[in-house]
């Protein structure tokens, strides 16, 4: 399974000349890629906040990009949460710590070129 990073979902959705190769091969070749409830969460509050620019509101838009790119939901359980403070303190960021916890809790490969992710011991492809 491919784990989308929010920035990478978005970049997909509106600037995919922003994606890395391999990013936008893996992406491309994928049967299996999911958008988890922490991006939609992150999409939300900075669209709210206008630190984030969409055509719609998030409701709309996020909708739209699920059935556009097939993507599947991957929830935020309770596990995940006590993971992401558990996780050495390689990146601040609590929606990131949040996708490293589920990229592990499900064997998940985080599309993402955040360096910081990289220093956890999950798979990334950028």
């Amino acid at each position: 399974m491919l784990l989308l990073d929010t920035c990478t979902l978005i970049w997909l959705a509106s600037e995919p000349s922003k994606l890395s190769a391999a990013a936008r091969s893996a992406l491309e070749s994928a049967n299996d890629i999911a958008l988890s409830d922490v991006s939609v969460w992150e999409i939300c509050l900075k669209w709210q906040a206008s630190k984030i620019g969409l055509p719609a509101p998030p409701r709309t838009w996020i909708g739209e990009q699920v059935r556009t790119w097939s993507l599947d939901r991957l929830p935020i359980e309770p596990e995940h949460m006590y993971r992401a403070v558990e996780l050495g303190d390689l990146h601040r960021d609590p929606f990131d710590r949040l996708l490293v916890a589920q990229a592990l809790d499900h064997s998940a490969t985080l599309v993402t070129p955040d360096p910081a992710i990289a220093q956890y011991p999950v798979a990334v492809i950028w």
